[in-house]
């Protein structure tokens, strides 16, 4: 495979060739050569692992173990197709286990044998997923390099969603390059295959009736701990049977920007996204309870007065109902960013967004990132970032829904939350392509660790390692002289 690729990368360059251009003076031709957008091939790799822990897990409402686990990769391979054209060709694959989607089904727990809790991860076939990304861009620069026009497409893919987008846009640059106005917009066409809570499900499955599927043989309690009567009109049941009405979710947006070069020193740029999305946009996944709908539970009934705590490893109570939220969503994010090259040593880049949802939600990021050159080659770089967000419309915790409400959730990415993130990474550069993998040099390498914690309780940690390279065109054509 390493050998195809690389042959494959090799032929796309050797398609590369140097271009010129006339102008006429008064007197005589001069002949010139336009500059290529993009000089080699070149090859970005990224990956990451990341981590978190917290106890305000959705798929159990609100409440439960939050613990995931992501390691994901990205190769972005960018082709100059002639002194004008890029091809750009992305993948990215991202492996991940989650507690908190395992407890689709929490009653398969066999490592802790219980019946479930929303404490402990399940080993349900939701545990974990990969998901699949693969995005084709093309971009066109004209002669001047004032205008440059570009089209992607991309597919994804996980266990339960797909996403078809394909977008474009135009950027045009004025006052000698110092100036530069750009509009980007994009379409996504995305398909559930929802995949529900176990109860809810079953109970739909078959008809209401609590002697079969998984509760054939299991008794089901009340707030009191008492075993109820499966076929009293009283017993527990689904609050509503049509889980997922519709299985697309659909995103539009338009993006402006502005460019402003102030001075020698420093740089202003400005920022506006409109998206507009339809469909089913809650998570069929997430449970929610009503405060005024009596409680039911499987497992352990000696539990019942323990149930939020972490150490309740042997009982779940039923869910209410899936999550339910309106079927449009509005999102309009503004912003700014500023950089300052201070001296030789160091640079100041910050950024700062204002957000506004019409589900009620507002939000403040600001990010201040200092770039430290330590040696020829070598930057480091602390970040810190702050976020601000006010609580939807439509969230309340863990059974404080009540059942007369149109549309509820309990995840708290919906919530009212401050966050801090504290980051640190190095980074190598070599212009001149000192070091090779074979016949590819390396134009920089970077490594970068973040901490991320809210308020709520959420703790993350992300470790970063990227690598750029440049199919070098001298040992690719000394290969050739030498066959």
């Amino acid at each position: 495979m390493e050998n195809r690729l690389l042959a494959f990368l090799l032929f796309f360059t050797s398609l590369t060739v140097s271009a010129q251009s006339k102008n006429q003076s008064s007197n005589d031709s001069i002949l010139e050569f336009k500059k290529r957008v993009l000089e080699h091939t070149e090859i970005d790799l990224l990956t990451s692992f990341y981590t978190q822990n917290g106890n305000n897990a959705a798929v159990t409402g609100g409440i439960g173990n939050e613990s995931l686990q992501d390691y994901a990769t990205s190769l972005t391979v960018s082709i100059p197709l002639n002194d004008d054209d890029i091809l750009t060709i992305d993948g990215t694959v991202s492996a991940y286990t989650s507690a908190s989607s395992s407890n689709v089904n929490p009653f398969v727990n066999i490592k802790q044998n219980t019946r479930g809790t929303p404490w402990v991860a399940s080993s349900g076939a939701s545990q974990s997923d990969t998901w699949i990304n693969g995005t084709v861009g093309y971009s066109h620069a004209s002669d001047d390099r004032n205008n440059v026009y570009n089209l992607n497409v991309s597919v994804a893919n996980e266990y339960d969603y797909k996403s078809f987008g394909f977008g474009g846009g135009y950027a045009r640059q004025l006052n000698r390059k110092n100036t530069e106005l750009g509009i980007n917009a994009s379409v996504y066409l995305d398909r559930w295959k929802p995949q529900t809570p176990i109860e809810l499900r079953n109970y739909n499955l078959y008809a209401g009736d609590l002697n079969k599927g998984i509760f054939k043989d299991v008794p089901i309690y009340d707030e009191l701990g008492v075993a109820i009567d499966k076929n009293s009109p009283s017993a527990w049941s689904a609050f509503k049977t049509d889980l997922v009405t519709i299985n697309n979710r659909n995103s539009y947006s338009i993006s402006l920007n502005f460019a402003q070069i102030l001075n020698r020193k420093s740089q202003l740029s400005l920022f506006g996204d409109f998206v507009y999305q339809t469909g089913w946009l809650a998570n069929p996944m997430q449970r929610v309870y009503f405060s005024d709908v009596a409680n039911y539970f499987i497992g352990d009934p000696t539990q019942i007065n323990n149930y939020q705590s972490s150490t309740n490893l042997g009982l779940f109570q039923l869910g209410d109902d899936i999550e339910r939220l309106p079927g449009s969503r509005l999102k309009i994010p503004l912003g700014l960013k500023y950089n300052l090259f201070i001296n030789e040593h160091f640079v100041l880049k910050s950024y700062y967004r204002f957000y506004y949802d019409d589900w009620g939600i507002l939000s403040h990021t600001m990010n201040i990132e200092v770039p430290v050159k330590i040696a020829n080659n070598w930057t480091v770089y602390p970040s810190y970032r702050f976020y601000q967000q006010t609580s939807s419309t439509y969230f309340e915790p863990f059974d404080q829904h009540v059942s007369t409400e149109k549309y509820y959730t309990s995840d708290y990415d919906l919530s009212a939350y401050i966050a801090n993130q504290f980051g640190a990474g190095v980074k190598y550069t070599d212009v001149f392509l000192k070091y090779h993998l074979w016949k590819i040099g390396i134009k920089n390498v970077y490594l970068n660790y973040a901490y991320y914690a809210r308020n709520s309780g959420l703790m993350a940690h992300i470790i970063t390692f990227g690598m750029k390279m440049v199919v070098d065109p001298y040992l690719v054509n000394k290969t050739k002289i030498k066959q």
